[in-house]
């Protein structure tokens, strides 16, 4: 008689049981998963194959990363629970700053050069990380949360517009060209006068106004935010209608229901869907090699350690769900698997990855502790990674459509942030206002003034430009200031089951 009971979280269930779990913890965070390579890909201005491409490539790593994670690549990779991997919302905030600055494939190349160098750091101090849970508690990991979602509403509402607000408007070409020969006409003139003149000096070139615009078009269309519309209030309705599994999964619903009205409506184009191949090999290097900045490579290190902390809560809460406690060495493991999955997502062209909580959460609501769930869901990522149509669909999704989904996806991490601070001790403690209050003004910087950075080192700018970094920063020099290093970790790991902030 064998005594050797397997604990749940290693129970291996049959096949068909783990494909259709798999397929629920997928379906759960592929919405969320797309998101960053969306908003990251068309912040960077690459071309639809190029956005596609990076699609491929992310849900290919999630992939990857959740098969190391889940079931473990020796002692030192993997922390052997049930966690679906992803790309960090955390790290949105600085990669859309990096593209501003630098649009294009050169950019691209950058970012995951920064991606790459914060990938390897953090896995060296993965184990010192891991004992850092106590400078997080819930007033500093609420705040971050709460400013994560509030930088990327701004990415929501533009596409429910069509573009960021920056395209409300463009150039007008025309009367730009006027201006300018009027002025050039007038120099010229002056130019003349001047050389008759001993010692006279020619005046500078010019306009007689400002620059002029034009409204676009396409701005804001009232077509279009119907359908963003539309899309919102469908999953309105699912989440209050709905239950179990296709409540869990009402924002993917919504977006397929926004692409059934934009294509009965012929503005959705299937063209490079069906051109795209069936079948294609995720690729290293796609995009040239990386290119390495010192300063772009800390604000990512930076991000890193914001998204180690909450993977610390994360992997404590895992384990009281589940019931299978974890030592120092496994927390280590688990956070070096974050920086491996990094390290691995700059060199396949893809972004920083952390676990998702919402997979989390679905551990604690089916009440299905196995981590080979996680495993089959890690192989059905890869395999949707090797399907360029899959990649060039969700590409092919308009901004609009997207943007009503945005708004609930974006808003509700805003709302876990302030869910997470409403449990924090105001009364008794009344610094923790002002830790709030300042962390969040200082997030709101680059929202309100865009350009507060002109003065700066143009070196500083990816730096300062991310409301979230200068939260975090903020957040947790405050907390040490009035609250001293003393935490509880207890409080971090409720905080952490609250989260849902990827």
């Amino acid at each position: 008689m064998n005594t050797t009971a397997v604990h749940p979280v290693d129970e291996k269930l049959p096949t068909g049981r783990l494909a259709a779990l798999g397929i629920q913890h997928v379906l759960v965070m592929y919405a969320g998963a797309v998101a960053v390579p969306l908003i990251v890909g068309r912040a960077l201005k690459l071309t639809p194959e190029q956005v596609a491409l990076l699609i491929s490539a992310d849900l290919f790593c999630c992939g990857l990363v959740t098969l190391i994670q889940s079931f473990g690549v020796t002692r030192w990779f993997g922390i052997k629970l049930p966690v679906m991997m992803g790309v960090t919302f955390a790290a949105v905030g600085p990669m859309v700053a990096f593209a501003n600055a630098m649009p294009g494939v050169d950019g691209a190349r950058a970012i995951f050069g920064a991606i790459i160098g914060a990938g390897i750091i953090s896995m060296v101090i993965a184990p010192i990380v891991s004992k850092l849970l106590r400078f997080f508690p819930p007033v500093v990991t609420g705040t971050i949360i709460a400013i994560i979602g509030i930088s990327l509403m701004r990415v929501g509402v533009g596409w429910a517009m069509g573009a960021p607000a920056p395209f409300a408007q463009s150039v007008d070409v025309p009367r730009l060209v006027a201006m300018v020969d009027n002025a050039k006409a007038v120099a010229a003139s002056a130019a003349a006068a001047a050389s008759s003149a001993p010692g006279a000096v020619a005046p500078p070139l010019r306009l007689a106004g400002p620059i002029p615009m034009v409204n676009n078009p396409n701005y804001g269309a009232l077509d279009n935010m119907a359908v963003a519309g539309a899309v919102l209030v469908f999953i309105l309705l699912l989440v209050k209608y709905a239950r179990g599994f296709v409540a869990n999964i009402s924002v993917l619903l919504g977006i397929v229901a926004g692409c059934a009205v934009a294509a009965a409506l012929g503005k959705m184009s299937f063209d490079k869907v069906a051109k795209a191949h069936w079948f294609d090999v995720v690729t290293p290097f796609a995009f040239g090699m990386p290119t390495f900045d010192p300063v772009m490579i800390l604000t990512m290190t930076l991000v890193m350690i914001v998204v180690m902390i909450e993977s610390t809560g994360m992997f404590l809460a895992l384990s009281d769900i589940t019931g299978k406690p974890i030592a120092q060495k496994d927390l280590a493991a688990g956070l070096r698997t974050d920086g491996l999955g990094t390290l691995i997502g700059g060199i396949f062209n893809t972004f920083p990855y952390t676990s998702f909580s919402q997979n989390v959460g679905l551990v604690g609501v089916t009440g299905v502790r196995s981590r080979y769930v996680c495993v089959a869901g890690g192989i059905i990522m890869i395999v949707l990674g090797l399907l360029p149509k899959m990649a060039a669909f969700v590409e092919a999704i308009p901004q609009f459509v997207l943007g009503g989904a945005g708004l609930v996806m974006f808003g509700m991490v805003a709302a876990t942030g302030i869910r997470i601070l409403a449990g924090v001790d105001y009364k008794n403690n009344r610094n923790n206002l002002y830790i709030v209050a300042l962390a969040i003004g200082f997030g709101l910087i680059p929202l309100v003034a865009p350009r507060w950075t002109q003065q700066m080192s143009h070196q500083l700018h990816p730096l300062l430009e991310s409301g979230i970094l200068l939260t975090s920063v903020a957040a947790v020099v405050l907390n040490l200031f009035f609250n001293g290093a003393k935490g509880d970790t207890a409080a971090a790991v409720q905080a952490a089951k609250a989260a849902e902030a990827h």
